[in-house]
């Protein structure tokens, strides 16, 4: 749970010491007060969440600290993340399996015994939901302000590019209207941690997700296992010989392709003759990417948000394409398989305005996904103009 403390960068360490005198100075204040942290993809966030959730705990229980009993939580909305937590817990002093929660039980607990915590810390709170879920149990207007309200310091993180699903719609404006009545600070984390790749490569996937196809930079496999396919069956087998070679390694895709919750087998069929199963529904306490059998699948973003992986082999799916006209990476919404990211929100009334949100959503999601592997990130497209953009790229790069 609680990472070394050596491993820690200065920054890092400069920033959970900000937050705990933070967290000392507004403890007994009779308002909520607000800690955000800012960060894309691999920043580190989540590194700096465990280690002051660990150093939180431990003050909870010393007599001598003025946090000594505090009742503090840890809310975790992703499923597959929040089994990485609980496993872990348990295995550091004061650190429980229960101190870890999804948001709507935080609420609907503390509600239900008129209760308010002392400090709550919100690991990838751009997953928060913005309006009313019925199909999860949450009959607010917004979780965020339902947390800021139950509790007496919030610490969150978020990230605008990791937002992918019109019911956990955010943007700056909408986040801003919530924390203005609180007591807030902020801090922006700019270093990337998890993909090995250098900053050029890292730039080029922001670009891409932002709709611009910029030339593949000339070190993007420098120190960094960058690839392009043109078919997916042999970007497959070489995921699984990383996968034989280091483990942790997976096929993963954005949507537009068949699936639905019916529990049985949908394939994804593509060049070369692919054909893989999107993943199951993960009943295990394993998160999904940990299971030796998920090889054979390939992942989603419900499964990979959150996830390092070491390979990652990344199929872009039909709704993205390269527009020939004016060599734009755009979405397709009619191709679009995954009606649950794109619903209709009353509060967006302006059908332009809410397309334009829905397409940001889909290539927030292929960001998210392309950048999973540590080691290395393989591509494959389904847009035939598309892949053949990105295979004469990259075979500049390749001499």
């Amino acid at each position: 749970m609680a990472p070394n403390l050596h491993n820690l960068t200065d920054e890092q360490k400069q920033l959970i010491e900000r937050i705990q005198k933070f967290i000392n100075q507004r403890i007994d204040q009779p308002n909520s007060s607000v800690f955000t942290i800012y960060g894309d993809c691999g920043t580190g966030k989540s590194v700096i969440l465990s280690q002051l959730f660990f150093n939180l705990q431990q003050a909870a229980h010393d007599k001598k600290s003025k946090l000594f009993g505090t009742k503090n939580y840890f809310l975790v909305n992703h499923p597959e993340v929040l089994k990485v937590y609980k496993n872990i817990a348990g295995t550091e002093n004061n650190i429980l399996k229960k101190n870890f929660i999804r948001p709507t039980s935080f609420i609907n607990q503390l509600k239900k015994k008129d209760e308010r915590a002392d400090v709550v810390i919100v690991d990838e709170a751009h997953l928060l939901l913005s309006e009313p879920d019925h199909y999860n149990n949450f009959y607010g207007e917004n979780q965020l302000e339902e947390i800021i309200k139950l509790s007496k310091v919030v610490i969150l993180v978020f990230d605008m590019h990791q937002v992918i699903q019109t019911k956990n719609y955010w943007d700056q404006k909408r986040l801003d209207k919530i924390l203005k009545p609180y007591f807030h600070e902020s801090d922006h984390l700019t270093h990337q941690f998890r993909i090995t790749a250098k900053p050029d490569l890292v730039h080029w996937m922001n670009e891409f997700s932002e709709g611009n196809l910029l030339p593949i930079p000339k070190d993007a496999d420098d120190g960094y296992d960058f690839r392009i396919y043109a078919d997916a069956e042999s970007m497959r087998k070489e995921i699984v010989k990383r996968n034989q070679e280091v483990g942790l390694s997976r096929i993963v895709s954005t949507t537009g392709y068949p699936s639905t919750l019916d529990g049985g087998k949908h394939y994804i069929y593509e060049s070369g003759g692919f054909k893989m199963p999107w993943d199951q529904y993960n009943y295990t306490s394993t998160p999904w990417a940990e299971i030796p059998k998920s090889i054979d699948e390939v992942g989603s973003i419900y499964t990979c948000q959150g996830f390092d992986l070491n390979y990652v082999g990344l199929i872009i799916g039909p709704p993205i394409y390269l527009d020939p006209e004016d060599h734009k990476i755009k979405v397709d919404l009619s191709k679009q398989t995954n009606t649950e990211v794109i619903k209709r929100r009353k509060d967006i009334a302006d059908p332009k305005e809410f397309d334009r949100i829905k397409k940001q959503i889909i290539l927030n999601s292929l960001n998210v996904l392309m950048k999973r592997g540590v080691y290395g990130t393989y591509i494959y497209a389904h847009d035939p103009a598309l892949r053949e953009a990105l295979l004469n790229s990259y075979r500049k790069i390749k001499g």
